[in-house]
């Protein structure tokens, strides 16, 4: 797996959308591709994950390492080279009906820190938490290391499951 997730403020994100950062990535592989991009609103960062054959192969089984990107100002002197348009093919989807939004649970919050609680704060400082449906969703917010087999145990110890995922991957911990 030759992915790497890289983390961006959603102010500099709008900022390069718009056309108006003073300053950009200067590290990253030319032949990066972009596969994902999400924002966690419990973290309140976008996370981008991309793809290059210059990144170190990573087992499947573990979560995706975060590429830490150096940034350097004044991109004015830099020469941008127009790439042509790849073309992409489009597959119809049949149609879905639309779930009715449920309420969020009250108790939500409580859930989150009742699982919180049970690691320890430096393996806090490394995980995201939020509850979706009947689940606690633990996500990791850089590769881990050693700790991963550490944080394994006590998700499974709370009856909880590693869920891998194509792109991204996480622990799931039920709601008692």
């Amino acid at each position: 797996m030759k992915m790497r997730m890289i983390k961006l403020s959603p102010e500099f994100l709008t900022q390069a959308l718009r056309g108006k950062t003073e300053t950009f990535a200067s590290n990253l592989p030319s032949d990066i591709e972009l596969l994902d991009i999400k924002y966690d609103l419990f973290s309140g960062q976008v996370f981008a994950v991309v793809r290059s054959d210059s990144f170190e192969d990573v087992a499947a089984a573990y979560p995706i390492p975060e590429f830490k990107v150096v940034y350097a100002k004044s991109a004015k002197n830099v020469k941008v080279e127009p790439q042509p348009l790849k073309s992409v093919r489009l597959e119809a989807k049949p149609a879905t009906v639309a779930k009715p939004v449920e309420k969020p649970r009250v108790q939500a919050s409580q859930d989150v820190s009742a699982v919180e609680e049970e690691f320890s704060p430096e393996q806090r400082e490394l995980l995201s938490f939020t509850v979706d449906g009947d689940f606690v969703v633990v996500k990791p917010l850089e590769y881990l290391k050693a700790e991963w087999n550490e944080i394994n145990d006590v998700v499974k110890s709370l009856g909880g499951r590693w869920v891998k995922g194509d792109i991204i991957s996480y622990w799931e911990v039920p709601i008692l």
